[in-house]
């Protein structure tokens, strides 16, 4: 019998390593059909919380941020489009040139798990924006990639139109800050155990069947 397991994956829209993370993340709980039974909740968590609308050049956010001169960040890009091939996800860092506010994302997201559509528009934002070169804080694609995983295209618009669960949001946030929460993906089981960074499948599957076993 499969055993049950809460899964709370904190994460960023704009994070190359949350996705490369879902994605193994993903392909573990694959090699582990039949014992455990993980229930997924995507959680808020925002890089660049002051992010301005325009967004920023991303050679410029990295330089700022982290002092990475253009050579260090296209030898971490090209790690990171490796890592995400390993998972099965494309990275097109040559699309990827801003970095953008992505709390009108969460927002949704937050909706969609009211629908049960959350973990889809999830995958569907990592791939606007780190495949496609989409602007994740655009409302039009926003609402274009709400209605591409099968939600409601108007409702979206009136959210994005209001300050719909945007306090929902801020709680979630400082909740996982007030944790101990400051960098992700953070990998949370049972509400108790903590998996830290994008790793490989290998190590989430050893890690979940560790587990499932003292469950």
């Amino acid at each position: 019998m499969a055993t049950p397991l809460r899964i709370d994956f904190v994460s960023d829209v704009s994070c190359p390593w949350c996705a490369i993370g879902l994605n193994g993340l993903q392909q573990a709980l694959q090699n582990l059909d039949g014992e455990v039974q993980a229930e997924l909740h995507f959680q808020p968590f925002e890089l660049n919380p002051q992010m301005a609308p325009e967004g920023e050049d991303v050679l410029e956010h990295l330089a700022r941020k982290y002092g990475s001169t253009p050579e260090q960040a296209a030898g971490n890009q090209e790690a990171i489009r490796a890592r995400g091939a390993s998972v099965g996800f494309t990275f097109n860092m040559g699309e990827r040139r801003r970095i953008y506010n992505t709390f009108d994302a969460h927002r949704l997201l937050y909706w969609a798990e009211q629908e049960g559509r959350q973990a889809e528009l999830k995958h569907a934002l990592f791939k606007a924006y780190f495949t496609d070169g989409k602007d994740p804080s655009d409302h039009a694609v926003l609402t274009a990639l709400v209605a591409e995983v099968g939600l409601d295209a108007d409702r979206a618009a009136q959210i994005l139109g209001s300050d719909e669960f945007a306090d929902d949001v801020r709680n979630q946030e400082q909740f996982f800050l007030r944790n101990g929460i400051n960098s992700v993906p953070a990998v949370i089981i049972n509400q108790r155990h903590l998996i830290q960074g994008g790793q490989p499948p290998e190590v989430f599957e050893q890690a979940l069947r560790q587990i499932a076993a003292q469950a």
